[in-house]
């Protein structure tokens, strides 16, 4: 079995939500070792924390319990967390997701974040890692609190509130996942610049794919339906070149 590498968290500020109450993670592995390591880790953050063992009871915890996040490992012995994943989505939750798997394929990793996923940590893996990856997913979703500079960014008739996390098109209100919402927020910090798969990668991922850019392609693909669809395009593709956000 791999065990996390370590057992003491560097925590940075304590995070908690807007109104100060806790943040609440659900974890999902069917190792009780391992989610008795990471649930003692992040409620040294201050964190609220539920366990599950299988896929099914993850849904049910889930459904009850609201998590601001869920560590998730792919491998489980009833319904793998790819569709415990799919299930939380069809739910209408946009939870961030940081996947677990012992697999360390470029091909899984994919796999896990096209499919709604938001980060992705292999085993073994150092609590460290898993404690810093679910800070920058919480800071990125609903619960993230900027500082006193202006938190909006406008392009065109596209607004983005970094403070809200909320971003609207000509005044109506646009769902998005965590992971679409830094993509979008880097390409309107960058208006009228060409970006490319590897400057998208390394700022919106942090990390190398080893090549399988397409991630980018989907992720992009995502928003166009979402902040292009039914009207004038803002997002362009430069040929070779990598992608632009513009007004028409």
């Amino acid at each position: 079995m791999s065990r996390p590498q370590s057992t003491h968290t560097g925590h940075g500020p304590r995070l908690t939500k807007a109104d100060g109450s806790a943040v609440r993670v659900l974890v999902v592995d069917d190792e009780p070792t391992l989610t008795d390591l990471l649930s003692m880790a992040l409620r040294y953050e201050g964190w609220e924390v539920r366990t599950a063992g299988e896929g099914r009871q993850a849904l049910t915890i889930a459904r009850e319990f609201r998590p601001d996040a869920i560590v998730l490992d792919i491998m489980l012995p009833d319904i793998d967390g790819l569709q415990v994943l799919q299930r939380v989505r069809a739910d209408g939750y946009e939870t961030p997701v940081l996947f677990l798997t012992a697999k360390d394929s470029l091909d899984d990793r994919i796999a896990g974040l096209t499919a709604g996923g938001d980060d992705y940590v292999t085993k073994p893996f150092s609590l460290e890692e898993v404690v810093a990856r679910l800070r920058g997913l919480i800071r990125r979703s609903t619960l993230a609190v900027a500082d006193s500079t202006d938190p909006r960014i406008t392009v065109g008739d596209l607004t983005l509130d970094e403070d809200s996390y909320e971003v609207f098109r000509d005044g109506a209100a646009i769902e998005l996942t965590a992971t679409e919402f830094e993509l979008l927020r880097f390409l309107m910090r960058n208006p009228r610049r060409v970006l490319s798969k590897a400057q998208i990668l390394d700022r919106v991922w942090s990390y190398d794919f080893g090549g399988k850019s397409s991630v980018v392609e989907i992720y992009i693909s995502y928003l166009r339906k979402k902040i292009d669809a039914g009207r004038e395009p803002m997002i362009h593709t430069v040929r070779g070149a990598g992608y632009m956000l513009k007004t028409a």
